[in-house]
């Protein structure tokens, strides 16, 4: 049996999960009171394909590489759209991790989302949205990918306003999906300029001809130029900015703390493993080719550390158990993102290129257990604000020890799964880049601070929280996707990722230096004993600091009023300045015009209305007057 035949089915069952329920889910009682289960027996189907598959073909791994494809457009030259699936350890990866934490997400709503009116839909929008990530994954060339990057901005869309009847929610789902349209609009250019130059949109042909300086594609795209920068360089900095947009880089990430509008789980599924994570699978995926500009590559990695030293700072202001986990998302894709910037394409120089997917890998099921986890407790507690929580290790036993574990892994400590992808990280940082390397360090200490900021004052704090126990810590349809999460998040640090994924194709073993890692473990260990001194117990010691630290702890709090600046910048230019004078044409002169137009017709009409007057003999009159006219001209003519 050729298991690659059976690729094509990973996305068609969410796809199919999707059209059942969203089409005849709420006209057929049975499927809607099955639609959880329906949704997560696809979801599992595509998690067993996903590892058979993965595992079967990765025997060579290194030389993975399956793909079809079929002419789908054809514009009469060289240049055509085709459709298709590329299968490498890359996007076996990807595949295995989205629908794992899919499935889990499937299952923890089992419980999370149960009694809620709409339930089938949300189960079909699930389904959609995986589809649409599946589908990106496997794309096998840049213009499928943009396709199905659109359809996961609809499907997020859709999941961000689940409750909309929640102005909140609305609002939320229209920043999220206007911030990354704007991003989207340099990605689609950026696409259109590198398919222009080299002749084709397919990633393999793409990167052959970009990577090879005597095709004449690259001679032609690194020669052309605009404002001093190469055709090459503006397509590749373009396409990061769609990324940089889908991963919340900054400064396009403002709408990632508002999304968590909608439900926790689904905060789980796209904020923590999946759609977050496109921008930097979509580095990975051109990376032969981004490597080859330094320029660019220095782009991604500054805004990568920037990003992830940014939201950092945020994080250990905020009171939102879900808005500290938004930002501590936006600071680990950050991570991700530096790592891919200071890579090199050989040899160790690609560590970066392995450190950050393997943190992609690791991250997902760390930051997913925490996503669920704050489920389970807002589930429980019905809030979202620390300041209603405290003591709940007595009262949710299971969530209190895998929120403990991601903690633990997020932060960098042995033996969990975030150490070893972190200090894969640090170290190829260390070796490329040691500025980006020590704000790295600070940023892994600021992690530990803030999360074990949130872990205590939700189950350590002497302050009682507003407990609602009718139904205890939740089904166990929400305490066993925690405990396979908890237990990922202990476990996967051991896979030996860099010898699968490389960014040469030719497999390295890294070997973990513990001499390096005293200096990141010691900074982490001293961010946990911090948070413990200040929040282990109910004290004032916080808010002494706090007010110590004046105006810059109020700006990090209010998010350095980046929001603020956006709306200046929109409401105050782009309205008055651009959107007013625009209306005001529009209203005056081009409606007035028309509006004259009907004007002058009317009055028309209205002065030789008088020539229909229904009169018998006025017609014989103007009838008799014409033929007279006529005659009259006929006769100077002849004459």
């Amino acid at each position: 049996m050729d298991l690659r035949n059976y690729i094509i089915l990973i996305p068609t069952l969410p796809l199919l999960s999707f059209l059942l329920l969203g089409i005849f889910a709420n006209s057929v009682p049975f499927l809607r009171k099955m639609a959880g289960y329906i949704g997560s027996a696809c979801m599992f189907i595509a998690f067993y394909l996903s590892c058979t598959i993965t595992f079967t073909l990765s025997t060579k791994p290194l030389a993975l590489d399956v793909s079809e494809h079929f002419t789908w457009l054809n514009f009469g030259s060289n240049l055509s759209i085709d459709m298709g699936y590329w299968f490498t350890p890359v996007s076996g990866m990807m595949l295995v991790v989205v629908t794992f934490i899919s499935l889990m997400v499937h299952v923890f709503s089992l419980g999370y989302m149960h009694g809620e009116k709409r339930f089938a839909t949300y189960y079909a929008f699930l389904g959609l949205f995986t589809f649409s990530m599946l589908g990106l994954v496997l794309s096998s060339n840049i213009f499928q990918i943009y396709m199905f990057w659109e359809l996961v901005g609809v499907s997020s869309f859709l999941l961000i306003g689940y409750y909309f009847e929640k102005p909140s929610a609305v609002a939320a789902a229209k920043k999220a999906f206007i911030v990354t349209r704007f991003a989207d609009l340099g990605f689609l250019i950026g696409i259109l300029a590198l398919g222009y130059y080299s002749e084709t949109f397919d990633f393999k042909t793409l990167i052959q001809r970009l990577t090879d300086q005597t095709s004449p594609q690259f001679v032609a795209a690194s020669t052309a130029s605009f404002m001093g920068i190469s055709a090459l360089s503006w397509g590749l900095i373009l396409v990061f900015m769609g990324g940089a947009g889908k991963s919340a880089m900054f400064p396009l990430h403002i709408w990632l703390p508002d999304a968590m509008e909608g439900p926790t789980p689904v905060s789980a599924l796209i904020h923590a493993a999946t759609m977050v994570v496109a921008g930097v699978y979509l580095v990975a995926r051109l990376f032969p080719i981004f490597v080859i500009d330094a320029a660019v590559m220095q782009v991604v990695a500054y805004t990568g550390i920037t990003s992830a030293l940014f939201a950092a700072i945020i994080a250990c202001t905020q009171t939102d158990i879900k808005r500290v986990l938004a930002y501590s998302t936006m600071s680990q894709i950050g991570f991700m993102m530096f790592a891919l910037g200071v890579s090199g394409y050989s040899g160790e120089s690609g560590a970066g290129f392995s450190a950050s997917l393997f943190h992609l890998f690791t991250h997902a099921f760390f930051k997913s257990l925490l996503f669920l986890g704050a489920g389970a407790i807002i589930h429980m507690v019905h809030s979202n604000e620390m300041e209603d929580m405290g003591g709940l290790r007595k009262h949710m036993p299971i969530t209190h020890a895998s929120f403990l574990i991601a903690c633990l892994a997020i932060s960098g400590i042995p033996p969990f799964a975030g150490f070893f992808s972190k200090e894969a990280i640090l170290h190829a940082a260390h070796n490329s880049n040691p500025g980006i390397y020590y704000i790295a360090l600070f940023t892994s200490m600021l992690t530990a601070f803030y999360m074990f900021r949130l872990y205590y004052s939700i189950f350590w704090s002497t302050k009682e929280a507003k407990q609602h126990h009718t139904h205890g810590e939740g089904t166990w349809s929400m305490k066993g996707p925690l405990i396979l999460l908890a237990l990922a998040s202990i476990l996967v640090g051991f896979v030996p990722f860099s010898t699968f994924i490389s960014a040469d194709g030719i497999g390295f073993e890294s070997h973990l230096d513990w001499m390096f890692s005293i200096l990141p473990v010691t900074l982490a260990a001293v961010g946990i004993g911090f948070a413990t001194y200040l929040y282990a117990a109910k004290n004032d010691k916080p808010q002494a600091i706090a007010t110590s630290l004046g105006s810059v702890y109020t700006a990090a709090k209010k998010k350095f009023y980046i929001d603020e600046v956006y709306l200046f910048i929109t409401q105050k230019v782009l309205f008055n300045l651009i959107g007013r004078p625009a209306a005001w044409i529009d209203k005056h002169i081009v409606d007035g015009f028309y509006s004259l137009t009907a004007l002058v017709t009317a009055e028309f009409s209205s002065t030789i209305k008088g020539f229909q007057s229904g009169n018998v003999q006025g017609y014989a009159l103007y009838f008799l007057g014409g033929i007279m006219g006529l005659a009259v001209l006929i006769m100077y003519v002849l004459k």
